[in-house]
């Protein structure tokens, strides 16, 4: 990977001590961004190992913005895939509805599994010198923080033991949606985003690097137990919630030999991210549906944003207060408009003949307003705008 020789100006987090409690993207992004400001970083870590398995996710060019201004552009290219359009497809029929084109989007929408992703945060941590800790499993915090550090960052997800010291504990909350995820060998696949559209129930492929099909498929459910990522199911039960479905699909579906389970579950977006030592960022402070593209992104502009407002005043408690200022409402719409994609992916009868005109027409006369309706999302730099 290419080093960055790029100076930054010292700033306010030079010399402070960052400890941040989870080695995932979110958490990375931050340390590398906290690192080249001249912080003393360590991440903690409970996994043996700084991994992620069986998983594809989309780098949006509102995500891919912070990365090139942490000097991952090079990197960026290398591991992932551009892509070249996303197609909503009629999966009861298999026909395509419309076609969206995404190769004008500065930086470019990527296509990478997440492996690779953290693989290559990891790498450019150990060069910035950020100190990671594996098997550092933190159960209790209090609200100073870890004692060593100045600011502690929650970057643990879901299940923060962060987010209760500064919100009042709360279980998170069936969605009643289920998700498989699953990644087959595929070979000369167009870089596109297909998603299959069926009353309650969607799938979603694309490809990625090395000849792979990213899956993830959704139900709709009334009930369920089991929380997290990486529930084994039997793909026969993923093949029998599609049964009805287009043989395109049931092709697909039918080459998948492994696969995981898991509820879709989530808190409401925290009331507080902060105090004056500790702050939350990603899917401690707002998990995110996956039906926007945008749990990794949102993490990645969080992690950038809090360390450039810090980085830019002394007094902390006033720079954590700003940040939250600044991204609480961001990541609420873009929650918002994920929640309404769950429910426009899975229409039933005329609401959804309906949806599916509106998009074809959308598709021959005016194909770029789709992508041009999220510009809000896309467009966004936090580069520029946190401070």
């Amino acid at each position: 990977m290419k080093k960055s020789t790029a100076t930054i100006d010292v700033g306010a987090n030079a010399g402070r001590s960052i400890a941040i409690i989870g080695g995932g993207i979110g958490g990375l992004t931050a340390a590398l961004a906290f690192a080249r400001q001249g912080a003393k970083v360590t991440v903690h870590e409970q996994a043996r190992a700084i991994a992620e398995v069986g998983a594809g996710l989309q780098i949006t060019p509102n995500g891919a913005r912070a990365l090139a201004a942490l000097g991952l552009v090079d990197a960026l290219d290398q591991c992932g895939l551009r892509a070249a359009a996303v197609q909503p497809v009629d999966a009861l029929t298999g026909h395509a509805i419309a076609r969206f084109d995404l190769t004008r989007q500065t930086p470019p929408y990527r296509f990478v599994h997440r492996a690779d992703l953290i693989g290559l945060l990891a790498r450019a941590c150990a060069d910035a010198g950020v100190r990671i800790a594996l098997n550092a499993r933190i159960a209790d915090v209090t609200a100073g923080g870890l004692s060593s550090a100045d600011l502690t960052i929650g970057a643990d997800g879901l299940h923060s033991v962060i987010r209760p010291v500064l919100n009042k504990a709360a279980a998170p909350f069936f969605t009643g949606q289920v998700a498989w995820r699953a990644i087959i060998p595929a070979t000369d696949l167009p870089p596109v985003a297909q998603i299959w559209m069926a009353p309650g129930r969607h799938v979603v492929t694309y490809p990625l690097p090395d000849n792979r099909l990213n899956i993830v498929a959704v139900q709709e459910r009334d009930t369920w137990a089991a929380e997290g990522w990486h529930h084994d199911d039997d793909p026969t039960n993923l093949r029998a919630a599609f049964a009805d479905c287009a043989a395109p699909l049931q092709d697909l579906l039918a080459r998948v030999d492994a696969c995981n389970l898991w509820g879709l579950f989530r808190h409401k977006v925290a009331d507080h991210w902060h105090n004056d030592r500790i702050a939350l960022l990603g899917d401690a402070a707002h998990p995110t549906l996956p039906f926007l593209a945008q749990g990794a992104n949102l993490a990645i502009e969080d992690a950038f944003a809090l360390a450039q407002i810090t980085d830019a005043q002394h007094n902390l408690a006033q720079a954590l207060h700003a940040y939250q200022s600044a991204r609480r409402p961001r990541v609420s719409r873009a929650i918002a408009a994920a929640n309404a994609n769950a429910r426009n992916y899975h229409l039933s009868g005329m609401p959804r003949r309906v949806a599916h005109i509106g998009l074809k027409t959308l598709g021959k006369i005016a194909p770029d307003a789709f992508i041009n309706r999220l510009g809000w999302l896309y467009d966004h730099d936090v580069t520029t705008s946190s401070v």
